[in-house]
């Protein structure tokens, strides 16, 4: 479904995705794992087209999302879940939600998939006519997340959906990114939290300054020995 090929994106003439070849195929759950400054957020934003590479190829279904201008990605069904609950806090719930269908033109379409959001998300209807700015910060990754989901999109990608988040609300949240996997929805999860975003993956890669440093199969990686010191701590991986 999305294929990236020898990428290669530099800042001020230092490179911060060093050439690196990934992919995401249909139906599954892809993530990318690595420390702060990695470069896990430049290669989503490569992909949507907020940055763009020196070098390398970016395809979608076998289009190139090089030459694609970001506005229209989401009719390609490509959404992207952005870090920071970046929601507009002065609409309410319901708003923000709606503004995530802008491009849809079928209002029963939109309506049955804002009560599947609600059913994901039951404290998003509770609140639908409150202000997002006045939400937690958990009910406003909830939101974010929904807001992306009323695009309808073929390709979620995420962009650090725990941080900073408490962790029963992180829990939550993992759950409800395999729930919106159950319908159908390829996830592309970009995250620091190695153990939560490995444990619901069917491929994984590991980015550490700019480099794949290793792939593999979510619970393969779990098990690793190099993985279990780098990022889940020299116990975790026998919990």
């Amino acid at each position: 479904m999305l294929k990236i090929e020898n990428l290669v994106v530099s800042y001020n003439s230092i490179e911060a995705i060093k050439g690196i070849t990934l992919e995401v195929n249909e139906g599954k759950i892809v993530s990318l794992i690595g420390a702060n400054g990695a470069g896990k957020s430049t290669t989503l934003k490569s992909i949507v087209g907020l940055v763009k590479p020196q070098r390398g190829s970016i395809t979608y279904q076998g289009k190139d999302l090089l030459s694609t201008p970001t506005k229209d990605m989401v009719k390609h069904g490509i959404t992207l879940v952005p870090e920071g609950r970046r929601v507009f806090a002065n609409l309410t719930v319901l708003e923000n939600l709606k503004i995530g269908a802008y491009s849809r033109k079928d209002e029963k379409e939109v309506q049955k998939d804002l009560e599947w959001v609600y059913e994901l998300f039951p404290k998003l209807k509770e609140r639908s006519w409150q202000q997002a700015g006045t939400l937690s910060g958990g009910e406003q990754q909830m939101l974010a997340v929904g807001r992306g989901l009323m695009s309808r999109p073929k390709l979620l990608m995420m962009d650090e959906p725990s941080l900073g988040l408490a962790p029963l609300i992180v829990k939550e949240i993992f759950h409800i990114i395999k729930e919106i996997h159950k319908q159908g929805v390829t996830i592309l999860l970009i995250e620091q939290n190695a153990n939560a975003a490995l444990k619901i993956s069917d491929e994984a890669y590991v980015l550490e300054t700019g480099l794949i440093s290793m792939k593999g199969k979510g619970k393969e990686l779990l098990e690793n020995s190099d993985i279990i010191k780098a990022y889940l701590g020299e116990t975790a991986g026998h919990k």
